[in-house]
């Protein structure tokens, strides 16, 4: 009798759960996954269709070692990192790899993958005003990405919006910015990859104290590839590439190691 009334006990308290998760499903209010429209802010409209979209981009060339299609790369925990120096040769010092890792490299690298993006954006922005009784017109300009000091900015210059509905409104400015540090990972990540061709390695800590909110990581893969991963602590913002530079023979050491 005890153990049929625990078995009871516990068909009650899974019928309650069940029950609860139905009414929680159909009568709390679900978080809208749409982008919020208000007629008189187009500006928050296209930064909030498009934050995520340039976040991702930025992730995924970060992991990448600057690139969004590595062709020359090492495959580092499932990402393809692109080599910025390389060698094949024992002894020899790297070669600083092309794509060059400049700052108007990256911001192309972002400006082409949101192409698509920025377009199915700006067209349901008119579509929303339409949805609202408005008439929307857009005369479509250029869209220029900048990597700054702790921050990128995606600018859609020229872009005008006219929206009529009764009187007529006009939008002129729109713009989407990212609170990132990428702009002085990349001039860390730089520096790195010069010590690399000119003397063969770089040292992690030497970074660390110079910079105290920044990680360095130096993985050596069985080939003398290394991954360096720069991380800042504040953040969580990351940077990786791949160097492959002075690397010994099989059974000689390099007196490398990671860091």
């Amino acid at each position: 009798m005890e153990k049929r009334g625990q078995v009871t006990f516990f068909i009650i308290i899974a019928i309650i759960i069940i029950v609860a998760g139905v009414l929680v499903y159909f009568f709390v209010p679900k978080a809208s996954t749409q982008t919020t429209f208000d007629v008189k802010n187009p500006q928050g409209f296209i930064q909030s269709c498009l934050q995520k979209t340039i976040e991702g981009r930025i992730t995924t060339l970060s992991l990448q070692g600057g690139s969004l299609n590595p062709e020359f790369y090492f495959t580092y925990e499932n990402n393809k990192v692109q080599y910025l120096c390389y060698t094949n040769e024992y002894y020899s010092k790297c070669v600083v790899q092309p794509p060059i890792l400049t700052q108007q490299y990256i911001e192309s690298e972002i400006k082409d993958s949101i192409s698509s993006d920025v377009s199915s954006c700006f067209d349901s922005l008119q579509q929303s005003y339409k949805n609202d009784g408005y008439v929307p017109s857009l005369k479509i300009g250029t869209t220029v990405v900048e990597v700054l000091p702790n921050k990128v900015v995606t600018d859609f210059q020229n872009y005008t919006l006219t929206v009529t509905k009764g009187s007529t409104s006009t939008y002129n400015s729109f713009s989407v910015v990212l609170n990132n540090n990428l702009y002085e990972l990349l001039g860390i990540a730089n520096n790195i990859v010069e010590w690399e061709a000119t003397y063969g390695d770089a040292s992690t800590s030497a970074y660390m104290t110079y910079y105290e909110n920044l990680k360095v990581e130096k993985m050596v893969q069985n080939d003398g590839t290394k991954i360096y991963i720069l991380t800042d602590r504040n953040t969580g913002n990351k940077f990786q590439f791949a160097s492959r530079s002075i690397v010994y023979p099989p059974g000689y050491s390099s007196g490398v190691t990671s860091g």
